[in-house]
């Protein structure tokens, strides 16, 4: 059974038809009660002695590969040689590809367990651990007897079922001859052989478990079940025990002790690569099968033989490919009459490599064909290549018989991040990569050694639910190092381990790395490996530190590497790029408050396409409104991908979308503004669409607001090319503020880049936000003010932060509802002249409907241009702060002085009932006549200044006698605390606190918006330093503030 859940049936046909060929073809025993009469007393001494022998096995595959996905899981597994510590499961409990497994025995002792085989057809599998390290536990070795197995016989299946550490499940086989369970579409599939089936009733859990009967003996290994019913599968013995008696004599012979280092078991398996069913005789006279045919197998075959074997599927590139078709009835194989699986199997690993001659039946014209008999160990991978978080290896027998396709093309296992970023699904089938055909792993590696870092290749695949029809996506090579360089894995059968080594050599990707222009014509021979070990969960030993977040992954749970850099600054991690020498600061030109760039033109040489582009984009702009005509060549899409090993800060998604707005222009660097909800944090890969010119580029996030929920983001104006002469920055208009009744022009763009706008009115420009906590902490925005219009405020579904398909379906409903697109859309509020007075952005929450789980939903509302401004004009007027690296050049980046203090407003009328006197209503009326409200605590982030000085519901009055109203307030009080040259970061604040007024002295706290500059990866867990959103919640603990661990 696969663990965790129970096994699916592919259809209540195939149910039916496999219940009515049973109920025809099924054998009683002659003597049941001889077996069936076993006492109670006979069952417990049976179970004492086979319990102990039952081990729990705890499984964690560290990468999926071939049929299986990674994760963790428990199984059952039993010993078979007690001496040299071998324990038999099931395929898909020891699984293809790199596992890591403990097994655990009744008394709870635990040892490691290492495979040392899995057959690539049937569900059977080995693990091998030390007896030695078994202290305090008598066990024996259970005997493998598929002879006792009957119909009628009582069982009892041992095992872990459903997470139970022991559980005895009863049943009697009914069943020798079902044809194999087919689980799943795209996953492992048993075949070419019989199950067993009775009512026993096993779950999630139970795989592995033996099936014994009243001595003791195993008869059979449970496999699957089915879930609507109490019906369970269990594998004939019969290959395990042939197996078993050849694996231990190689064992006895290589292996003396658990502690010597043996050769790999090889054990013949051979193979057609054609699917077999049995049918009966009444099906095979369907199929054309002549009566003396008949005749001739009944009078041969052994008593009670009720059919032949049926080729049902035959896949492509095989050794029968064109020279067996489904419905084929087989006959002879090298002059034998074979009926039965078992038989045919003994036939073909006796052949490996050799020829056999099949005698078949097509339409009742007798055939014979010569058929070379595969290894089929030659077809079933040993390896893979793992490049960004992608699994990619050749495609096994078992994927090539689920699909149709021929063995050894390179198959996705797992999409990581490069492949799932460009939206290939996983079981895909690579044809060919940067134009080139990559029919096998060492073509495609060959193709990769020569893509630059961040170059975006044309990809085409073919998948197994569209197999007629190839695909192509464009695939961009991890340009900030987020996963280490690709590696290439293979198994060790000899020790379970698997050894690993870089894929492309290192010389070769620092060539590819400089030629970025084109792939270069050097070639990469076919890869070798070898050398270096990994345990079974490959621990990844590359230590990736580049842009701004360190990160460090290594999955082997047994191992931690505490040697983590102090030093975790995005500055410095940058700026080893250049030498110190060789860095000139550029001529900067700021857009802070004027158009300074209205009539600025780069020098470049247009070729007349583009200047054609140019013009036609200026026509269509004339029938729009003059705010959206000047406001449109500034707007910016974003599209943010997050990479999977560095989800931090509770970034609830991997894919993001939203519009903003350039902010700043010059030769040397670009800025442009977009909220938080689209850029969450600054270890993302951002790609910039700008409404003025068609083309995409590559941007970096610089500037995270500790507060406010916006980012900034720098692009490369070279990288434009003529279009740069089309694009600028827009014109803020911090001031005035925005009032009540106010006309605006809300302008955003679709997916389509289009420009669209509407006239709007300000219904409230200075609404208090009060955003709860998420389940998962992430950052929310507090003490801020934002503007509502009459574009109906209401909570949007998920249009721009959820998957590319999703939103494109989305997008159709959106336009529809263009009238109201200001609910859903992002973008910018202009006044006429298209001067930009607030930044119109997506804020992220959670709500709940009844007793259902918290969703996330997003709102729209506006952020007023003077939080964006501010920090901007710091940036360009370079004042002192940590230096980044933006665009080859080096530029200090603002730190910000905030009062770590989460607020929200009460109205003065309400506030009386807390005790403010009449003096404090009439002074704070007097002061903000508009909002008439107080502010109040509702708590300190955890390791801030004011953490033990504030306490929530304490009343904020006034900030150095000077009476306080709203957050800008506090804002500006913060202000002028930089610009005194002698402080302490400290304000002066009179505060009510249980009807009484205080004076009392609170520190700031100065942060930056580089975020979160740490991480370490290790063992797929993601641990950081606590981010604000966990700051907040009131608790850090008293020594080092602890570590975070974010998923």
């Amino acid at each position: 059974m696969r663990e965790g859940d129970a096994l699916e049936m592919s259809g209540p046909e195939e149910m039916d038809a496999s219940c009515m060929k049973g109920d025809l073809a099924m054998e009683v025993d002659a003597h049941p009660g001889r077996e069936g009469s076993a006492t109670s007393e006979a069952w417990r001494r049976a179970l004492a002695k086979v319990v102990p022998a039952v081990v729990v096995l705890r499984t964690t595959a560290a990468r999926a590969f071939d049929t299986e996905t990674a994760g963790a899981s428990y199984a059952t597994g039993f010993v078979v040689d007690r001496a040299r510590g071998i324990i038999l499961t099931n395929r898909h409990v020891v699984k293809p590809g790199p596992v890591v497994a403990e097994a655990m025995f009744v008394n709870r002792e635990e040892v490691p367990v290492y495979p040392i085989y899995r057959d690539p057809i049937h569900d059977f599998g080995f693990f091998r651990f030390d007896p030695e390290a078994i202290k305090f536990l008598l066990y024996e070795e259970i005997p493998l007897t598929p002879e006792a197995a009957c119909v009628g016989l009582e069982i009892r299946v041992v095992g872990n079922d459903s997470g139970e550490k022991v559980s005895i499940l009863a049943g009697t086989l009914a069943r020798l001859d079902r044809d194999a369970p087919h689980y799943k579409k795209d996953g492992y599939n048993d075949f070419n052989t019989f199950y067993m089936q009775a009512a026993s009733g096993t779950k999630g859990g139970s795989s592995g478990s033996p099936v014994i009967d009243c001595q003791g003996r195993a008869v059979a290994l449970n496999a699957g079940s089915k879930s609507s019913s109490a019906s369970a599968f269990f594998l004939p013995l019969e290959r395990v025990s042939s197996f078993v008696v050849r694996a231990l004599s190689l064992i006895q012979t290589n292996w003396s002790s658990f502690g010597s280092k043996p050769n790999s078991i090889a054990i013949p398996r051979g193979t057609l690569q054609v699917t077999f069913v049995h049918k009966g005789f009444d099906e095979t006279r369907r199929l054309g099968l002549k009566n003396e045919t008949e005749k001739m197998v009944r009078l041969v075959s052994h008593a009670g033989e009720t059919g032949m074997l049926i080729v049902e599927s035959v896949v492509p590139g095989g050794p029968a490919h064109k020279h067996l078709e489904p419905g084929d009835v087989l006959v002879h194989v090298n002059g034998e009459v074979v009926t039965q699986f078992l038989t045919l199997e003994t036939l073909l690993d006796n052949n490996v490599e050799g020829d056999i001659n099949l005698q078949i039946e097509r339409g009742g014209i007798p055939l014979t064909v010569k058929l070379k008999v595969q290894d089929l160990h030659s077809i079933t991978p040993n390896y893979f290549l793992e490049v960004s978080g992608a699994v990619i290896h050749p495609l096994s027998y078992q994927q090539a018989r689920n699909f149709r396709f021929k063995c050894g093309l390179v198959y996705v296992a797992d999409t990581g991040y490069i492949l799932s970023r460009a939206g290939v699904p996983r079981h895909a089938i690579i044809k060919k990569l940067a134009g080139e055909e990559t029919s096998q792993i060492d073509e495609f590696i060959s193709v990769l050694s020569r893509l630059c870092r961040g170059a975006r290749v044309p990809l085409e695949y073919v998948s197994h639910v569209d197999r007629h029809r190839n695909k192509s996506v464009l695939v961009t090579v991890d340009r900030h190092e987020w996963y280490a360089p690709p590696q290439l894995y293979v198994r060790d059968d000899s020790t379970g381990l698997w050894v690993a080594r870089p894929a492309i050599p290192e010389s070769t990707l620092l060539s590819s790395t400089v030629n970025c222009g084109r792939i270069s014509t050097t070639s990469v021979g076919t890869p070798v490996i070898a050398a270096e070990q990994m345990e079974d969960d490959h621990q990844n030993k590359s230590e990736n530190w580049e842009n701004r977040c360190n990160r460090m992954q290594t999955d082997d749970e047994n191992i931690v590497d505490d040697s983590i850099s102090g030093d975790g600054s995005f500055t410095e991690k940058k700026r080893r790029r250049l030498e110190e020498d060789s860095i000139v600061e550029g001529r900067l030109f700021s857009n802070v408050a004027s158009n300074d760039f209205k009539d600025q033109n780069f020098e470049r040489q247009p070729n007349l396409e583009d200047t054609e582009v140019l013009h036609h984009q200026v026509a269509v702009r004339t029938n729009a409104s003059i705010a959206e005509q000047a406001i449109e060549p500034t707007l910016v899409m974003f599209e943010v991908h997050v990479p999977p090993s560095c989800m931090i800060d509770g970034v609830h998604s991997q894919h993001f979308f939203g519009t903003g707005v350039i902010v700043h222009h010059s030769e040397t660097m670009g800025l442009a503004a977009v909220d938080k909800n689209t850029v969450a944090v600054s270890v993302s890969d951002v790609m910039l669409s700008f409404a003025a010119y068609p083309i995409e580029i590559p941007g970096e996030v610089v500037f995270l607001h500790p507060v406010h929920n916006y980012a900034l983001v720098a692009y490369d104006p070279s990288a434009l090319g003529v279009g740069a002469s089309s694009v600028h920055a827009a014109e803020l208009l911090p001031e005035p503020a925005l009032q009540r009744g106010d006309s605006v022009y809300l302008v955003g763009l679709s997916r389509s880049l289009q420009a669209t706008s509407r006239k709007s009115i300000v219904t409230n420009p200075c609404a208090a936000l009060n955003i709860s906590s998420a389940d998962c902490p992430r950052y929310r925005a507090t003490n801020m003010e934002v503007i509502e219009l009459d574009t109906g405020n209401c909570i949007a579904i998920q249009f721009c932060h959820v998957s590319e398909s999703f939103y494109e379906n989305c997008h159709v409903f959106s336009d529809v509802l263009t009238p109201d697109f200001g609910s859903t859309f992002s973008g910018v509020l202009t006044n006429e002249q298209g001067m930009v007075q607030a930044l119109w952005a997506s804020f992220s929450t959670q709500l709940k409907y009844g007793c259902s789980s918290l969703e996330d939903h997003q709102f729209v509302r506006g952020i007023p241009i003077y939080a964006i401004s501010q920090v901007l004009e710091k940036i360009v007027h370079q004042e002192p702060g940590p230096f980044l690296l933006i665009n080859g050049v080096k530029r200090p980046m603002p730190s910000l002085r905030i009062l770590e203090v989460e607020l929200f407003p009460t109205l003065l009328s309400k506030a009386r009932n807390f005790g403010l006197s009449d003096g404090w209503v009439q002074a704070l009326a007097k002061k903000d006549p508009i909002r008439r409200q107080v502010l109040r605590v509702k708590g300190c982030l955890a390791g801030s200044k004011a953490e033990g000085l504030l306490e929530q519901g304490d009343m904020i009055l006034a900030i150095n006698k000077e009476p306080v109203t709203c957050f800008l307030d506090i804002e500006n009080a913060c202000r002028e605390l930089d610009k005194c040259d002698y402080n302490a970061g400290e304000l002066k604040m009179t505060i009510l606190r249980q009807g009484q007024e205080r004076e009392i002295i609170v520190g700031t706290d100065i942060r930056d918006g580089n975020g979160t500059t740490r991480m370490l990866n290790w063992c797929g867990c993601v641990i950081q330093d606590p981010h604000s959103a966990v700051r907040a919640l009131g608790f850090l603990p008293e020594e080092g503030h602890g570590v975070y661990v974010a998923r």
